[in-house]
């Protein structure tokens, strides 16, 4: 019987191949780009969470409001960790980890850059459990000057994986021991680290000050323990180790600190929700986004919807021309049920069609969309797993579901009704088909707002004015490892052909490296007189390297010894100062962490703010010292000698450091990398946008076809009588295109409020103009009307002699 079922559906459906094949391939793209979000949101939903107790690892964050400014970190004090530890019988396991650049790794005679680095407690693989492939790890870090690598770095440097005992140079002289070898960390990991190097051998592991925050500490929690209760005793546990070191050196009580509106608060955050959920501070790595999950997520459904929509359009548009099939078979005997069945064979076969054409298509598609998305996704073997599956009950699902109203709408049929001609045909009077053409355009319409929303975004952010000019600006990395070299290296680079200035630095408003701090307006250090601000350590070339513009007072200079106690702020520094005219006014910067004594420095200089953090965030207040902190080298170069410049910029690099290799970017590529994301889910949303549009455009490329078809004598009546084709384009599109207008009303709205809530998520956001608006109502018109034309005009065309014959 089955079978029989299947036979004759193939038999109907070849029958309608033009029908049959916008119905499959409608099906086929929805799946096929249901398939790769749902692959897309799986990565991103991976992340963390092949730990083997992953829901018990957490890391300490802290949200601190002091000096009128308030930021959220990844960072805690170096103490609090063994205090954790060993006080509250919570806490299994704790962690630290402190990442402090790259390093310099000798290899022969060579010295090679190596980023991923950081310095971690000897108990990291008792809370992060890697897979070791050679040496005890669980206790590979007990001891100082001994590290962790992975394989891939043990193959780079050995040629073998068995290097436990081998010893590498680090930064030219200091040795190191490998006390162990893990796998390379997959890429869904929220850090991406190859040497972990024991915190014994970092001076700055045995810092007991709890005023300062330079520490990733993570916790792994016993079971059943109640996080909420946790962080409360966390809480107490440091206002009682903190409260006597703020009481010496702020002169105020804990109590009387918060009073004043101040805070310092720590909170936990499951390790598996750092990708999606955090965007603090001194993050390891650029992180996802939770809403872009919710947002395709979405897309997925609608696209799918949409699919689904059109074969229940067309499928119930074409129920006439089945009717007198129906009739038939009632009056030979048919059931209802059996017809049920044989209708939904047909939607079943066209289904299962679909999906292996969906995989087809999107195995195809998959290297170009990880080219867009930036992830590393593939069919392989644990895909398939879940994928068929997935696969089998989607096309029961979708068959059914995309099948079940033609099903029991055709079923119903009474025979003698549709044997005298009394059921009525046409486009007009389907109410639930016009309801289900006005769903796809209206999703349509707020995917195309959304695209226009995004898209207008990212250009506002390329193109604001930041305050500094990135253009033409070579950014030479890693210069801490030149030594007494960096100089040579800068005077070098200046007498070069088309370098402009030369500047050097640990801070751009593109590199990650941040350092904050707080200055007194008195030496008493009053918290109350406080500024909280970053602390950034620059020379004389500095400001005009960047094009930076200054307000009031000058710039720093080689020949004033006493700019070394000087400092430049930016106009939110000066603000919180509240003084009318800042020039000549004192700063107090502590000269340790545990605040035991400051150093006064005179404001020189105040210059524009500028957008030196994401914006995304406010700006916040700056202030420039004047000295030597080097790690990057900044070469601004003449637009029109890039080429030649960075060709001498390379060869005086291999003559001032042969040993080295030469890591260099652009200013301004760095800033795009900082907006990879929104560009990649604006790349991402017009294709998805794109493919929801040709769905929706399918359906009612067959819709018009069968209206179309349904008036053929109207329509050769009409020109009998003398209408044109113009008038007959008009008749045939009224009827669609008053259902995507009725569309444009409803999604026109839902996507402002939508798209509103996005942009909530930048400090500095263009607003939704009226036009956006406009233009996505034009553009679902215009699709809609072109998509209809070339039936509609197919249709006028025809002779009306062939249309009128049979009468």
């Amino acid at each position: 019987m089955i079978f029989n079922y299947l036979k004759i559906a193939f038999r109907s459906l070849r029958k309608r191949k033009g029908f049959t094949a916008i119905n499959t391939i409608g099906l086929a793209l929805g799946l096929a780009t249901c398939m790769l979000i749902v692959f897309y949101v799986a990565d991103e939903l991976s992340y963390d969470r092949f730990y083997p107790h992953a829901d018990r690892i957490y890391r300490i964050n802290d949200d601190i409001k002091f000096g009128g400014n308030e930021k959220s970190y990844t960072t805690s004090p170096a103490p609090l960790s063994a205090a954790l530890a060993s006080e509250l019988p919570q806490v299994e396991k704790a962690v630290r980890m402190r990442e402090t650049g790259s390093v310099n790794v000798r290899k022969g005679s060579q010295n090679i850059q190596e980023m991923r680095t950081v310095f971690v407690d000897s108990t990291f693989f008792s809370v992060f459990q890697l897979q070791a492939v050679a040496g005890d790890i669980k206790h590979a870090l007990g001891q100082p000057e001994c590290m962790v690598i992975t394989e891939s770095r043990a193959l780079k440097y050995f040629g073998k994986t068995d290097v436990v005992g081998q010893t590498l140079l680090l930064n030219g002289d200091r040795p190191f021991k490998v006390t162990g070898v893990v796998k390379d960390l997959p890429s869904q990991c929220h850090f991406h680290f190859d040497f972990f190097m024991s915190m014994g051998s970092l001076p700055e592991g045995k810092d007991e000050s709890w005023l300062s925050n330079n520490f990733q500490t993570y916790l792994l929690l016993k079971e059943g323990t109640d996080v909420a209760a946790f962080e409360k005793s966390m809480a107490h546990l440091f206002k009682k180790n903190a409260g006597p070191q703020v009481q010496a050196y702020l002169h105020t009580s804990v109590e009387e600190f918060e009073q004043k509106g101040n805070y310092y608060r720590l909170n936990l955050i499951n390790v598996q929700d750092i990708h999606l959920k955090s965007n603090r501070v001194g993050e390891f790595s650029a992180n996802g986004n939770i809403q872009y999950v919710y947002i395709f997520s979405v897309i997925a459904a609608f696209i799918l919807l949409i699919a689904c929509v059109n074969f229940m359009n067309l499928s119930t548009a074409r129920s006439a021309n089945r009717a007198r099939e129906v009739g038939v078979r009632k009056v030979l005997g048919s059931l209802r049920k059996q017809l049920i069945a044989q209708f939904l064979a047909e939607s079943l076969l066209i289904t299962f069609v679909a999906a292996i054409l969906a995989v087809i298509i999107a195995v195809l598609l998959m290297p170009l969309f990880n080219h867009i998305s930036g992830k590393e996704l593939h069919f392989g073997w644990q895909a398939v797993k879940w994928l068929v599956p997935a696969l089998v009950v989607t096309v029961v699902v979708v068959g059914c579901l995309a099948g079940s109203y033609p099903a029991f709408f055709l079923s119903a049929f009474q025979p003698v009704e549709v044997l005298k001609g009394k059921l009525s045909a046409g486009f007009k009077g389907g109410g639930l088909r016009s309801f289900l053409v006005v769903f796809q355009f209206a999703i349509s319409v707020f995917l195309i707002i959304g695209t226009i929303v995004i898209y207008n975004q990212i250009q506002y952010i390329r193109n604001k004015d930041l305050g500094y000019n990135r253009d033409q600006l070579l950014v030479l990395h890693h210069l801490e490892n030149l030594g007494n070299r960096a100089e040579a290296l800068k005077q070098e680079v200046r007498q070069i052909p088309g370098v402009r200035n030369v500047t050097v630095t640990a801070y751009l408003p593109t590199l990650k490296n941040r350092s904050s701090s707080t200055m007194f307006r008195s030496p008493a250090m009053e918290q109350d007189k406080a500024v909280h601000s970053q602390i950034w350590w620059v020379d004389e070339e500095y400001i005009d390297a960047l094009g930076l513009q200054l307000k009031a007072g000058r710039n720093f200079s080689r020949e004033m010894g006493t700019d070394s106690a000087g400092v430049i702020i930016n106009e939110s520094a000066a603000r919180l100062m509240g003084e009318a005219d800042p020039l000549n006014k004192v700063l107090y910067l502590p000269r340790d962490n545990m605040l035991k004594t400051v150093k006064p420095f005179h404001v020189i200089g105040v210059i524009k703010d500028f957008n030196f953090n994401s914006l995304r965030d406010n700006i916040t207040p700056l202030a420039l010292f004047y000295g030597a902190d080097v790690s990057v080298l900044g070469i601004k170069v003449s637009s029109e000698n890039v080429g030649a410049v960075l060709t001498q910029v390379k060869n005086t690099w291999k003559k001032v450091a042969p040993d080295m290799e030469l890591a260099y970017t652009f200013m301004d590529e760095d800033f795009d990398a900082d907006y990879r994301a929104e560009q990649r889910i604006g790349t991402i949303a017009v294709s998805f946008t794109l493919l929801a549009i040709l769905i929706a455009c399918l359906g009612l490329f067959g819709l018009a076809a069968y209206a179309a078809e349904q008036r053929t004598k109207e329509i050769g009546i009409r020109k009998v009588l003398g209408a044109d084709v113009s008038t007959i384009v008009t008749m045939l599109s009224a009827d669609f295109i008053k259902l995507v207008v009725i569309a444009i009303v409803i999604a026109a709205p839902l996507a402002w409020m939508a798209m509103r809530q996005w942009l909530q998520g930048f400090a500095y956001r263009q607003s939704i103009q009226w036009w956006v608006l406009v233009l996505a109502a034009f553009a679902a018109v215009l699709i809609a009307f072109i998509t209809i034309s070339f039936q509609s005009i197919k249709a006028a065309l025809t002779n009306p002699v062939k249309s009128l014959k049979s009468e």
